[in-house]
């Protein structure tokens, strides 16, 4: 068995490369059973989540035999962690032979979740954002931010990325790590102007009200939501998905977890048939991308155990070469 620090993560990963892997992994599917949801209730502090994903490979599309990997993560999430300064989102993967069931490895889940979540929104962005989309504004700048912009750079022709956060302090530090890279970044004082002004706009928050509003959308823009991971939280408002043609990561995913779709289907404002699509149908090319220039895209990521799977095989593999 092995131990896979965030460094080795680091190491065996990059963009598009990632997004290619996501690719053929949804186009293959996966057996993944719905995912363990626990609230955890804390004294004098806000409610924690824990997760449990399992996922196993299957031999081919439809095969319910299991193919050489399995694996489950174990994520937890403390919204109150970054006064304690740690991350939010912590978690650890365990990535077994399907075979034997033998303990492959030991990895640290919390830099493969940023890593395969940026990458599924960069994916959907590959069917769902203009093909010259050059504005990206980024929503939020927690751990999982500089790995979205990175991922979607990486599919699209970015040249101006803006970046809005309620903490400036948190803002700057994004700026300085994207610097590192040689990516300009500035940050916005107004959200509305910055809204109306993006090709391309990511959000991940923790915050329980829309900050999104669809009046604010013009023609052409693509919106990737990657926060808002319970019903009682959401980052968009109804507008939104009254004026955008809907797709998710998973379909059952999208419709009991997140309430950028749970509350506006439970309001009415749209049907479940809404969705357009899941990553399953987009990669399989069982459901259409963006239609035209003008219309407005929306993408709502809650997770799925199938990139964990891949991106913790891809991983291994690399390490084992």
């Amino acid at each position: 068995m092995r131990y896979f620090s965030a460094a080795d993560i680091d190491a065996a990963l990059s963009y598009p490369a990632l997004v290619d892997t996501l690719a053929a992994a949804f186009s293959k599917g996966a057996l993944a059973p719905p995912r363990h949801h626990h609230s955890v209730a804390l004294a004098g502090r806000p409610e924690a989540t824990w997760l449990l994903m399992p996922a196993w490979e299957a031999r081919g599309p439809g095969a319910p035999e299991a193919g050489r990997y399995m694996g489950v993560k174990s994520v937890t999430v403390f919204p109150d962690n970054d006064a304690r300064g740690k991350p939010a989102v912590l978690g650890t993967y365990l990535l077994l032979s399907a075979e034997t069931g033998d303990t492959l490895a030991v990895m640290d889940a919390t830099r493969l979740t940023v890593w395969r979540t940026a990458a599924a929104s960069a994916l959907a962005s590959r069917s769902l954002s203009r093909l010259d989309a050059a504005r990206m504004l980024m929503v939020g700048a927690g751990a999982l931010a500089p790995f979205l912009v990175r991922a979607h750079r990486s599919v699209r022709p970015i040249t101006d990325v803006v970046v809005w956060n309620r903490s400036p302090v948190r803002a700057q530090a994004l700026v300085a790590d994207l610097a590192k890279d040689g990516i300009a970044t500035t940050i916005a004082a107004d959200l509305q102007q910055a809204v109306a002004q993006a090709d391309i706009i990511t959000t991940a928050t923790l915050s329980p009200d829309p900050l999104i509003r669809g009046a604010w959308l013009k023609p052409g823009t693509h919106v990737d939501s990657v926060g808002a991971y319970r019903p009682t939280m959401r980052e968009t408002d109804d507008e939104v998905v009254r004026r955008a043609r809907v797709y998710v990561d998973t379909r059952a995913g999208a419709l009991a977890e997140s309430g950028d779709i749970v509350q506006p289907v439970q309001a009415g404002v749209i049907g479940k048939d809404a969705i357009v699509g899941d990553l399953y149908d987009l990669c399989r090319g069982s459901a259409p991308g963006r239609g035209s220039a003008q219309e407005i895209t929306f993408f709502k990521s809650v997770g799925a155990s199938i990139e964990d799977l891949a991106a913790a095989i891809a991983v291994y593999e690399h390490h084992a070469a």
